[in-house]
């Protein structure tokens, strides 16, 4: 593991006291219309929804625009402030970095740094009795018609280790006005993007117990075929029997894989 230079370390969020403080009201107003503009947003299921106290409401994940979709619904629909783990590098950019960090998400290290800090923080999130809102994916779906591909635990991990529901849920229809991986956004205020959010996932069996990664995968697997479900209710379509994985077909974990070569399978 590469050792991190003074410069590379990146600052954590601090809680507020208030759930839904000014700063959030802020950016979230700011946002409001420019969201309005690309899409509308549909939303069932909200009843399945705890009204207070933590939990982490998980996604699956097909376009660039899933977050802002994800963060509309969670604050104006479930009135609660959606806190979400972002690539860190989006942290050192002039005015925005601040404004995430205002409003209290946690950044994430890529390229083989120790994520302790931002994994704390998030524990931090849900321990005040706040929303984690997060796609088990780790990055837009590489399975070649959009479905759910294989989870990574730290979605799970975070629900289970803090003690909170994991609320599993689907969103499909931003890939309408931004194909995935694609930057050639084309709005569509009349064009509806349909979510559903499901019951909590009963992870009982995992409660209360030491566990080891091979718990948090199993409990993974029920998390990513619950959203997948989910998923097939609002395509009207059945998804593929075996779970895409991208390292099956030599794909990178991170980034553009559309623009990046192959690894050959087996490659480090």
């Amino acid at each position: 593991m590469a050792k991190k230079k003074s410069g590379d370390f990146l600052k954590m969020p601090k809680i507020h006291k208030k759930d839904i403080h000014f700063g959030t009201r802020l950016v979230a107003n700011f946002l409001k219309p420019i969201v309005r503009a690309l899409y509308r947003i549909e939303v069932k299921g909200v009843e399945n929804v705890p009204k207070t106290g933590g939990y982490v409401i998980a996604a699956n994940h097909v376009t660039y625009l899933d977050a802002l979709a994800v963060a509309y619904m969670v604050y104006f629909r479930l009135k609660r402030t959606p806190h979400f783990l972002a690539k860190g590098n989006l942290f050192k950019a002039p005015v925005i970095g601040s404004v995430l960090l205002g409003v209290e998400q946690v950044p994430v290290y890529r390229g083989g740094h120790s994520n302790r800090e931002p994994m704390d923080a998030a524990h931090a999130v849900l321990n005040a009795g706040r929303v984690i809102a997060i796609f088990p994916e780790g990055t837009l779906t590489r399975e070649p018609d959009g479905w759910p591909m294989r989870g990574k635990i730290g979605a799970v991990k975070l629900a289970l280790d803090c003690n909170v529901p994991f609320i599993p849920m689907a969103q499909w229809g931003t890939e309408v006005v931004l194909p995935t991986y694609s930057k050639k956004l084309r709005p569509k205020p009349w064009h509806p993007v349909r979510m559903i959010i499901g019951e909590p996932l009963n992870l009982d069996k995992y409660r209360g117990r030491k566990l080891t990664n091979n718990d948090y995968a199993e409990a993974t697997e029920l998390a990513m075929a619950e959203i997948t479900r989910l998923t097939e209710i609002l395509r009207d379509a059945k998804a593929p029997t075996k779970v895409f994985d991208p390292r099956e077909h030599g794909l990178s974990e991170h980034g553009n894989f559309k623009k990046a070569p192959k690894k050959q399978v087996g490659e480090s």
